[in-house]
C-alpha cells in the first residue's frame, strides 16, 4: 500500500496555507495526486421563520456561502502557484448546508488514500471543521492527518513515530492505514499506558503488534508507561515530546452518532495539545 491519492478539505481560506501547503510537500514527495475540496458551507438552520422572511434569510446565507468559497478556492489557488512544478493538483469548490456536508466529505474521502486536513479547534474555527474530519474518517472510512499549527515540521516523511496502542480495533485500523509512514520511519515507538493486569496481552503488552510491523520491516519497539498523569492523552503527550517523535499515530474514538460532535473526550484531548501532526483512523 501507498499514498497515491491525497485529499484536503477546506472550509475557509486561513487554512489554505497550513493545509495546502501540507498537502502537496506530502503529494510531491510521495509522487501523488493532490485533490482540493473547497467548500462554502451555508451555517442557517431554518427552524421558523416570519411569512416571507425565511427565502430572504436562506438567500442571504447562500449568498454569503459563495463568497467564502470563492474566497477560499482563490487562496487555495494562489497556494498551488507557490508549488514546484510537477505537483498533480485538481480544485473543486462547491456550496453545501452544514447538515449535508457529511455525504459530501465521505463521498470524496472514500477515494482518497489519505485526507490531510488542519486542526478543527482554535481561534475562528467553526462546527464544520470538526464535522469534516469527521465525516471523513467515519463515513469515509480514509485515515486522517490532522496538522498542528506549525504543519508537518522539517521532515515531510516523519522519522519518528509514535503508535498510541490499547488493543483496541480503532488502533489496529489506524496502524494499518499508518503502514507506508511507519515502513518509511528511522524509529516507531509501540506506546502501551497502563495496561489491564488481566487483559489478553498482560504478559507481552505490544509485543503481537511489534511483531508484525517488524515483518513488514519496520524498527519497532515497545514502551510501556504508567499513568502517571490525570488524562491518557497527556501521558501519551509527553511522550511523543520526549522521544522527538515527528508524528503520532492513533484510533479515533466517538460518541453517539446522536451528538452532533462525535469526536470522544480523548480523541479532542489529543488533537487539541498536539505538537506533530497525528494520523486517525476508525
Amino acid at each position: 500500500m501507498s499514498y497515491k491519492s491525497i485529499l484536503t478539505v477546506l472550509t475557509r481560506a486561513a487554512d489554505a496555507s497550513l493545509a495546502v501547503g501540507a498537502a502537496a510537500r506530502l503529494a510531491q514527495t510521495l509522487d501523488a495526486h493532490l485533490d482540493i475540496l473547497v467548500l462554502g458551507v451555508d451555517r442557517t438552520q431554518v427552524g421558523y421563520s416570519y411569512i416571507g422572511s425565511g427565502a430572504i434569510m436562506m438567500q442571504v446565507s447562500l449568498d454569503r456561502a459563495e463568497a467564502e468559497a470563492r474566497e477560499t478556492e482563490a487562496a487555495v489557488k494562489a497556494e498551488l502557484l507557490k508549488r514546484p512544478p510537477g505537483l498533480r493538483s485538481s480544485v473543486e469548490a462547491a456550496v453545501t448546508q452544514l447538515g449535508a456536508m457529511n455525504d459530501l466529505v465521505a463521498q470524496r474521502a472514500r477515494f482518497a488514500d489519505l485526507v490531510v486536513l488542519p486542526r478543527p479547534y482554535g481561534e475562528g474555527k467553526g462546527a464544520e471543521s470538526e464535522a469534516v474530519i469527521e465525516a471523513a474518517m467515519f463515513e469515509g472510512k480514509a485515515p486522517v492527518l490532522v496538522l498542528p499549527e506549525k504543519g508537518l515540521g522539517e521532515h515531510v516523511v516523519p522519522k519518528r513515530i509514535v503508535v498510541a496502542w490499547n488493543q483496541s480495533a480503532e488502533a489496529m485500523t489506524a496502524t494499518r492505514m499508518a503502514l507506508p509512514f511507519l515502513k518509511s520511519a528511522d524509529a516507531v515507538d509501540i506506546t502501551v499506558i497502563d495496561p489491564p493486569p488481566h487483559g489478553a496481552e498482560r504478559s507481552d503488552p505490544g509485543g503481537l503488534l511489534c511483531q508484525m510491523l517488524v515483518r513488514h520491516g519496520v524498527h519497532a519497539e515497545v514502551s510501556v508507561l504508567a499513568r502517571s498523569l490525570p488524562r491518557v492523552s497527556d501521558v501519551l503527550a509527553r511522550h511523543v515530546l520526549d522521544e522527538n517523535a515527528d508524528m503520532l499515530v492513533m484510533g479515533a474514538y466517538g460518541h453517539s452518532r446522536f451528538r452532533e460532535a462525535i469526536l470522544g473526550g480523548a480523541t479532542r484531548n489529543m488533537l487539541e495539545q498536539a505538537t506533530v501532526p497525528v494520523l486517525m483512523a476508525r
